[in-house]
């Protein structure tokens, strides 16, 4: 047995993919970091495929929050109602009206929840994981900016100083909605940044990878959007699943859970783009970038 630790597999491909991970991998222990009272539902309706799945109460807004649902998961792995940590799937993310949201620590919460957080419990759990182990991370194809992997719908990433784009109205006009599609897209080539660092110092044996599942309407991302968009992405978009251009929820998780489980072949530190591993952005790759959020994100962890 081993486990597994996930973050938004309450919802849309995440739930799929957990599903799918608990039907294919028998010794899989699922422990969901997700709030009690949205994640409930899922724990019931996974614990239906295998009975070894553990909710931990979480709000990945919240440092304190984060580090309260860590300790919790590791004094279960002292005492033995955990077996070893083999992986980590950081799927969650938060997407935006405006880039004015913010968590109780001061973080803009696209920021807090889509890279923050995928940090944080990584250190907390670093010490824990056993090889070989993959860890991935949920990222979108929405940082190469451009009209192919955008459609016009989402902006490009503005990159400034980590310490900038963590916080509230990082980006012009900050209360419309291009503000905070900027915010997430902008996340999103943050996570790819911390990635490859985290690629960098992780022992041999356990990996990392970028995940990026393309385009799938109606999971819940854009729930936040005013009703044109809502009302898009339920009931037009979803079309495009027939097509290249986008994928259903099912699919999608499929292919996520063929990933988590190291189906999907790709050396640490990667970029997975569904179903192969394939570059990422020039953007993308920069090491004085993902140096300088490192330390930044390490600020953040050791002051809080």
């Amino acid at each position: 047995m081993h486990t597994l630790i996930m973050t938004g597999a309450t919802r849309g491909i995440g739930r799929v993919a957990a599903a799918n991970v608990l039907r294919d991998d028998p010794d899989t222990h699922l422990v969901l970091l997700a709030r009690k009272e949205s994640g409930q539902d899922a724990l019931d309706e996974l614990r239906a495929v295998s009975g070894n799945v553990t909710l931990v109460d979480t709000d990945l807004a919240s440092i304190d929050g984060i580090r309260s649902s860590a300790e919790a998961v590791d004094r279960m792995i002292d005492e033995g109602e955990l077996p070893a940590l083999r992986a980590f799937a950081g799927n969650a993310g938060v997407q935006f009206v405006d880039a004015l949201h913010t968590t109780p620590d001061g973080y803009e919460t696209t920021f807090a929840v889509n890279v923050l957080a995928n940090h944080l419990l990584l250190r907390a759990f670093e010490h824990r994981f056993r090889a070989p182990a993959r860890i991935l991370i949920t990222v979108s194809d929405t940082h190469f900016g451009d009209f192919r992997h955008t459609f016009g719908i989402v902006p490009a990433p503005r990159w400034s100083a980590p310490e900038t784009v963590a916080r509230p109205s990082a980006f012009p006009r900050p209360a419309t909605v291009a503000a905070g599609r900027t915010a997430y897209s902008t996340s999103k080539l943050a996570a790819i940044y911390l990635v490859h660092e985290w690629a960098r110092r992780l022992p041999e044996g356990v990996d990392i990878v970028s995940y990026n599942p393309g385009l799938v309407p109606g999971t819940g991302l854009a729930r936040a959007a005013g009703p044109v968009d809502r009302f898009l992405n339920r009931w037009v978009l979803p079309g495009l699943s027939v097509t290249p251009m986008a994928e259903s929820a099912s699919a999608a998780g499929r292919k996520l859970a063929d990933a988590v489980l190291g189906r999907t072949t790709a050396p640490s530190g990667s970029y997975i783009d569904r179903t192969r591993a394939v570059p990422s952005s020039d953007e993308s790759y920069d090491t004085t970038r993902e140096r300088a959020l490192w330390d930044f994100v390490e600020q953040v962890r050791t002051v809080g």
